[in-house]
């Protein structure tokens, strides 16, 4: 037993001073906000091995007699997705995401003519209304196709689910059919396995941890100093460094593009919304204030510090009376020139970073400047997706630090305002059609609510209107 501890003990001398300077390297080069290219070499190895593991996986199912994936596959998104992704889907280390990333969805390839949509204009006759002398019963074809089309695969429940990579990236969490496929790829498969649960993620932890008891003593100290010009500078340093450290703890590879249209005090930041990490990867680069749902356990506490810095605003969804509160909140927070920007994601829930959803008009109705951003991950390297149903915010967490890393684009687009006679619903689809088009995601037209909710009773008197007139008769 004398042995046995006298062991452990020189073991742990040997590895605990390294493992603390390797700590204390990663928390100061993140404070300072630099980087010496280790999470890059890190990102190249990984495409290297995934793609070792793509030449094995194929030549052992060309060896079995199976069919390999369709190269086709790709175009199953339509003609409309595949023009967007292609054309402005960026290239991280030489190699497009397309070529190795497959959306989980779009088995069905649909009309562009969509007849069951939400947002249909009153007063459109030109194309739904046709007059008929008499019933003829192809007149519900449409809807009939349209109705089978929803029961094999709907547009708005595969938003819901996590991102279906392609090929194999070691981890059994997304294809679990590849978990054995040769003798090779399981001995890389279990040396993954050890690197990301016996030291990535004690190593992440620990630097999470530092994070967040640095952003919860820094935002306590500020509280306590009155609001001034000195306050605001100290609450931007805090703020950065704070979510710089948490960011490492994800191995967040982050590339920014357009940093001239970074925004500014007094504007309003809308971007498409993935993951509550959504927002640490945008504060690794601006301060900002933030709006949303109040929540409890671990992002309750991070609520609590933030607010107590600098002005935020916290609401509860449940709750019609809060909703105004929030509108004139908002509109009084852009007022102040010297408040940080808000930021925003119009969607209200998340969405699986395929594509983007109907954007609440509320953020842009305040009369503000409003500053795009679009937000896509690479899923081969860790799905940051929060299916909030069916994970707690601890378990998204655990899965997060136990994946190979974050990486991810953030384009900053141009400013823009809303044109005279433009109402807000029309500027909130413009706004996000941008969105989609820069990040190469599906523009879609319905609410994310429905992930929660049914859909509203308006939506089916309109189709209802709609078929009417089509079966219109002299």
């Amino acid at each position: 037993m004398a042995l046995l501890t006298g062991t452990i003990a020189v073991l742990g001398s040997i590895f605990f001073t390294p493992f603390l300077m390797l700590l204390l390297c990663i928390i100061f080069l993140a404070s300072i906000g630099k980087s010496i290219g280790v999470r890059r070499l890190y990102i190249k190895l990984l495409l290297m091995i995934f793609e070792y593991g793509r030449a094995n996986i194929e030549t052992a199912q060309k060896n079995a007699g199976l069919a390999l994936p369709a190269e086709s596959e790709d175009e199953s998104h339509g003609s409309s997705n595949k023009t967007a992704v292609t054309s402005q889907q960026p290239q991280i280390n030489g190699m497009k995401k397309t070529d190795v990333v497959l959306t989980n969805g779009n088995t069905i390839s649909r009309d562009d003519k969509h007849i069951l949509v939400p947002d249909l204009k009153n007063g459109s006759d030109d194309e739904a209304t046709v007059d008929k002398d008499d019933f003829d019963l192809s007149n519900c074809f449409d809807y009939i196709k349209a109705g089978m089309e929803a029961i094999i695969e709907d547009q708005v429940t595969s938003r819901f689910e996590a991102e279906e990579l392609k090929n194999w990236n070691l981890m059994t969490r997304t294809n679990r059919r590849y978990e054995f496929i040769s003798w090779r790829l399981t001995v890389i498969w279990m040396c993954g396995f050890i690197i990301r649960y016996c030291f990535l993620f004690p190593l992440r932890v620990v630097i999470c941890f530092f994070g967040i008891c640095w952003l919860v003593a820094s935002t306590g100290l500020l509280g306590t100093i009155p609001d001034c010009l000195v306050k605001r500078h100290l609450n931007y340093w805090c703020y950065m460094v704070a979510f710089r450290v948490m960011a490492r703890a994800l191995s967040g590879t982050i590339y920014i593009r357009n940093k001239h249209f970074r925004p500014k005090c007094g504007g309003v930041c809308v971007a498409n919304h993935t993951s509550p990490v959504d927002v640490l990867i945008l504060s690794t680069d601006n301060c900002y204030s933030l709006i949303g749902q109040r929540h409890g356990g671990f992002l309750g506490v991070l609520q609590r510090a933030l607010a107590r810095a600098s002005p935020h605003i916290w609401f509860e969804r449940s709750e019609v009376k809060d909703r105004h509160a929030v509108a004139r909140k908002l509109k009084e927070h852009v007022s102040n020139p010297s408040n940080p920007p808000i930021l925003i994601f119009p969607e209200g829930t998340c969405i699986n970073n395929t594509s983007v959803m109907q954007f609440k008009k509320g953020s842009f109705e305040v009369g503000s400047v409003i500053y795009p951003v679009a937000i896509k991950y690479d899923p081969r390297f860790g799905d940051a997706f929060w299916n909030s149903s069916r994970y707690s915010m601890m378990q998204y967490l655990y899965m997060m630090m136990t994946s190979w890393a974050i990486v991810c684009e953030v384009w900053y687009l141009p400013p823009m305002h809303q044109k005279e006679g433009e109402s807000a619903i029309d500027f909130a689809n413009r706004v996000k059609g941008v969105i989609a088009k820069q990040g190469g995601l599906v523009d879609l037209v319905w609410d994310g609510q429905l992930k929660r909710v049914k859909p509203k009773k308006e939506w089916m008197e309109r189709q209802q209107e709609e078929f009417s007139k089509r079966l219109k008769v002299e």
